[in-house]
């Protein structure tokens, strides 16, 4: 049984719809073989913007031909009917905002619709991105709005991601939850059962450094990242969790450090290591500035999550609120539009320690988790139980903790020697 919710995908308030595929396949004044042609390059063009999150208007249609067309050389009869094809897309739309006609995509109206809907049911703002992405290859797939609303289609389309591509398993849960998601809070669907048997799990050992490893990387990083390093691998932290603490969140008296709606949604508590207490300090005097520069520049305060913004509008200017590991400039918030202070983004720290790895020589695989890995792993060897563990890393099932037990080496870590060495 579906509601009348499922009106935002079909309808957008109160206009029409046009549909450019029907109408350029109506179109009259263009022959068959130009149709193919301009479907490839308007189908090119949509994809492409879609994906970056722009509005069809010249300027973004300008940038499109720099960035994904002549950046390869190409034959110039090619040129030619791609840029025909864009040309009677950009006229489409005008005429179909000279009447009032909502011009975007199925995957672009059922897209927003995830998002906005998401919004409403406090999904984080990556989530409502991750789901709306997902169901906009799916509307990809299709071509009407009641093809959208069809389930053995959608069923159709996630067999097919399972059987004929590789992506993980993760992945794999990720589209089905997002289809979900729109049958079920966008088109109101009670039950919703896709039928869709994931391609199985394959078991993957995590990437752990040695101690010595861990200090080679952490000497080799820029200054500017050196505590966020130490900070992630002495404390456990993902690095979604790292990049978001708050000041509020630290407490260095007590050594502990507080980690707000992590994975799953629930807070934890860690620890602070004592030998990067000053150094985190120091941290805080200069987040401490920016935060005085702000206030005197009357600047916009800091996001907050979920629904606090609304509860507490003058909070996002508060001391308590404001980032551990603020953005040294202001950046537009995309849920908002407001230019803010943001925290350091997760990528560009990701990128330091990528390179401080390959500096230091270390002959493994480097990223920002495995950091997390080896602070789990070296608890584990020094004899702290897995429970404790578990806590610390904010698991949900202690399952996922054990498998640092097949990692971990010596007698105080999964209690394991090798005959040889006796």
């Amino acid at each position: 049984m579906t509601s009348v919710r499922e009106s935002s995908v079909i309808m957008s308030a109160g206009k029409s719809i046009s549909n450019w595929r029907e109408d350029l396949d109506n179109a009259r004044d263009v022959s068959k073989r130009d149709i193919e042609t301009i479907g490839f390059s308007v189908n090119w063009f949509e994809s492409w913007r879609l994906a970056k999150g722009l509005e069809p208007t010249r300027d973004v249609a300008a940038r499109f031909w720099r960035e994904a067309v002549l950046i390869k050389q190409r034959a110039s009869w090619q040129v030619d009917q791609w840029a025909e094809g864009i040309r009677w897309y950009l006229n489409w739309i005008e005429i179909c905002k000279r009447e009032c006609k909502d011009y975007r995509s199925l995957p672009e109206r059922m897209k927003e619709a995830v998002k906005r809907v998401g919004a409403r049911r406090g999904l984080a703002y990556t989530t409502r991105k991750t789901y709306g992405g997902w169901v906009a290859r799916f509307g990809a797939s299709i071509k009407t709005a009641s093809e959208a609303k069809d389930t053995e289609l959608a069923r159709e389309w996630l067999t097919k991601l399972v059987s004929e591509t590789k992506v993980s398993f993760s992945t794999q849960k990720q589209a089905l939850n997002a289809l979900v998601f729109f049958y079920k809070e966008v088109c109101g669907m009670d039950e919703v059962d896709l039928g869709v048997r994931m391609r199985k799990r394959q078991k993957r050992m995590p990437v752990v450094l040695t101690k010595s490893e861990v200090m080679k990387l952490i000497s080799k990083v820029e200054p500017k990242y050196r505590v966020k390093a130490k900070l992630q691998y002495g404390a456990g932290l993902r690095v979604a969790e790292l990049v978001s603490l708050r000041i509020k969140d630290v407490d260095i008296g007590r050594g502990v450090l507080t980690v707000r709606s992590g994975k799953g949604g629930d807070d934890r508590t860690t620890i602070i290591p004592e030998n990067i207490k000053q150094e985190l300090t120091k941290q805080l005097g200069y987040a401490r500035d920016l935060y005085e520069a702000d206030r005197a520049a009357m600047a916009n305060g800091v996001c907050l999550p979920m629904a606090l913004g609304r509860k507490m509008p003058n909070a996002g200017k508060e001391w308590g609120w404001f980032w551990l590991f603020p953005n040294d400039q202001e950046s537009i918030d995309p849920e908002s539009g407001i230019k803010r202070r943001h925290h350091v983004h997760a990528s560009v720290y990701g990128r330091a320690v990528t390179k401080a790895a390959k500096l230091a020589e270390v002959d493994k695989h480097v990223t920002t988790h495995v950091l997390r890995h080896s602070f789990a792993t070296h608890l584990l060897e020094a004899g702290t139980d897995i429970r404790t563990i578990q806590s610390l890393l904010g698991h949900a099932d202690v399952n996922t903790t054990e498998i640092y037990t097949h990692v971990a080496v010596g007698q105080n870590g999964c209690g394991v020697r090798s005959p040889l060495d006796g």
